[in-house]
């Protein structure tokens, strides 16, 4: 819980009560590689704090293609924000890439934050605009760059990724083949 109340505090201090509403807000959890914390079809009703471990976030088209669209490690959030909020069935999963320890907090205790607490609807304002932020970054990305550029971006933005996510998940990431994704590495290398 730790982890969490220190995200919470670089984001705006928190006084002993709003820790304590953190403590008995959240849940911990310990799912294992390759568990799902969403599925397709179910709706997501809790919002998922990362303490140890990776996950991904992806759908299946209808060709039964995989197109990963998050990656989440330490100290990061993961979820179908739409589904949350909407309570309409999501179109993700949500996969354990490594064993990991998470943090959950359901919609309703999520929404008693913002009410008792108002500090934490500033704070989860700020880290839903970074995430429409950041999806918005990669959806112009995907729209206006070469594959090779998107790769080198990757790179740079997550390097840390690479020792933790195949080149599969990689290559899914930035919409190429695995097999064109190792030409575009080999190009780079050269």
């Amino acid at each position: 819980m730790e982890s969490l109340i220190s995200y919470f505090n670089n984001l705006l201090s928190l006084d002993d009560d709003e820790k304590e509403a953190v403590r008995k807000s959240f849940s911990e959890k310990r799912v294992r590689r390759r568990q799902f914390i969403l599925q397709e079809g179910n709706i997501c009703k809790v919002n998922t704090f990362v303490v140890e471990g990776c996950f991904r976030m992806y759908m299946i088209d209808d060709n039964a293609k995989e197109h990963n669209l998050q990656f989440a490690i330490e100290n990061w959030w993961i979820g179908d924000i739409g589904s949350f909020y909407s309570e309409e069935p999501s179109r993700l999963n949500i996969e354990a890439i490594e064993n990991s320890i998470i943090l959950q907090i359901k919609k309703e205790d999520q929404l008693r934050l913002f009410i008792d607490y108002p500090k934490f609807n500033r704070i989860f304002r700020v880290f839903t605009e970074n995430a429409l932020i950041s999806y918005q970054r990669r959806v112009l990305q995907n729209i206006s760059s070469t594959a090779e550029e998107r790769y080198v971006d990757f790179m740079k933005r997550y390097p840390f990724f690479f020792n933790r996510i195949s080149n599969v998940q990689i290559a899914s990431f930035i919409g190429v083949t695995p097999e064109f994704l190792s030409k575009i590495r080999k190009n780079i290398s050269k």
